[in-house]
């Protein structure tokens, strides 16, 4: 901003760059108050009474790490509750770790949901797990449009480019534009874990770029993991790709990697932790937390994208 032209005398121009400076203060509040805090992790809670081998269940750990972060938000990436997912289940298990921070979470369902139907995973979340028979839905945290997705298949109608889901994503991006958004479900796309890359998922990648989602969040193997920006075929994309990162280590026992995919940029296993993510109104910052006594970190920053031109 260029000041006024002389002849206002010194008062003025002190008042004017008393006003440019509550100005910037005011706009810099404004983008301040859009920023929020996200914790995300998938693949959580044991068995209740489960007497594994010591480490090999950390949800009481990474529970207490996300209370100390004290984030605006957090995204549960499926399979939250083993073996089954039952309401029974749920109430003895994660109820009593990751259950504190109920009222701020966002679910989807993991495979392990469906082993008892699904039935308890929609009993315990109520009306926070989106539609029964679906389990997909959108919301807005900060600046930024999310998207809670379905990824098992048979239980949402398919996952083909004219299935039932893919054409909602569509339509719900087209309806929420927004310069920042996220998607999260449980089988991830790419992973070097012993799952490996799930193919099934593809129209709904293709379906998220199309609509400018900058970052997706993915479980299902039980490690930690950040791709680089990529298309629905793995062809690095630094324009329009997304950014996915894999995030099964909130507290079930941990896989082992044999190899690594391409465009893996971060491949952790045996430390159990959060992703912590800030949502900025025009970017998105990334920060790995261990449970204590965990020595892996990693972090970064991205700016988002706007979707890409027809």
């Amino acid at each position: 901003m260029t000041p006024p032209a002389t002849g206002y005398g010194r008062p003025f121009h002190r008042r004017w760059r008393i006003a440019v400076a509550a100005c910037a203060l005011v706009l810099a509040a404004a983008a301040s108050a859009q920023t929020v805090t996200v914790v995300a992790a998938g693949d959580i809670a044991c068995e209740a009474g489960q007497a594994p081998r010591p480490r090999a269940c950390q949800q009481d750990a990474t529970a207490a790490l996300v209370e100390r972060i004290a984030p605006d938000a957090v995204l549960a990436i499926g399979d939250l509750q083993y073996p089954d997912g039952t309401l029974q289940q749920f109430q003895e298990g994660y109820a009593k770790n990751w259950g504190r921070f109920k009222a701020i979470t966002y679910p989807v369902p993991g495979n392990h949901a469906y082993y008892s139907g699904g039935d308890g995973y929609y009993a315990y979340w109520g009306a926070r797990a989106g539609e029964p028979g679906k389990g997909y839905y959108s919301f807005d945290l900060g600046a930024w449009h999310i998207l809670a997705l379905n990824s098992n298949c048979p239980a949402v109608g398919g996952c083909g480019a004219d299935s039932p889901e893919v054409r909602w994503i569509a339509a719900d991006l087209k309806a929420h534009p927004s310069l920042c958004a996220l998607a999260f479900f449980h089988h991830p796309r790419f992973s070097s874990g012993p799952h490996g890359n799930d193919e099934r998922m593809a129209p709904l990648w293709t379906a998220l770029q199309a609509g400018g989602v900058d970052v997706v969040l993915n479980g299902h193997d039980h490690d930690y993991e950040r791709f680089a920006l990529q298309d629905a075929n793995g062809r690095l994309d630094p324009s329009h790709g997304i950014r996915e990162f894999v995030v099964g280590t909130g507290g079930a026992p941990q896989y082992v990697v044999l190899w690594r995919r391409a465009h893996s940029q971060a491949l952790e296993v045996g430390t159990f932790g959060v992703l912590e993510l800030t949502l900025r109104p025009d970017a998105y910052a990334w920060a790995f937390r261990p449970i204590p006594g965990g020595t892996f970190h990693d972090s970064g920053s991205t700016p988002c994208h706007a979707p890409p031109t027809p």
